[in-house]
């Protein structure tokens, strides 16, 4: 088991980016917005947009737990309503 953290700026609306372009299989992902975002964040796979898919508000986290890594960490993205926002994320991996 490994950890692995960071940040992913998500520097323009409508454009999503990938949280990690590793192929780990990942047990367990925390997702936090940060307070000084300034509009809501959107978590997901390759689906989400700047308005569909898990959303957090600024100051939010949320905690999903995938059992025995049966997802891969490229399969995660995130997009914003608005420019410039950053979402840090917490990983525990197989």
């Amino acid at each position: 088991m490994r950890f692995k953290a960071g940040t992913t700026d998500i520097p323009t609306a409508g454009t999503r980016v990938q949280l990690s372009n590793t192929r780990d299989k990942v047990k367990q992902l925390t997702v936090a917005e940060r307070p000084a975002n300034t509009g809501n964040v959107f978590f997901g796979d390759s689906l989400v947009s700047s308005t569909n898919g898990l959303t957090l508000q600024a100051g939010d986290s949320k905690h999903l737990d995938f059992g025995e890594g049966s997802v891969l960490f490229s399969d995660f993205y995130v997009d914003t309503a608005t420019n410039g926002n950053d979402l840090d994320w917490l990983g525990v991996l197989e």
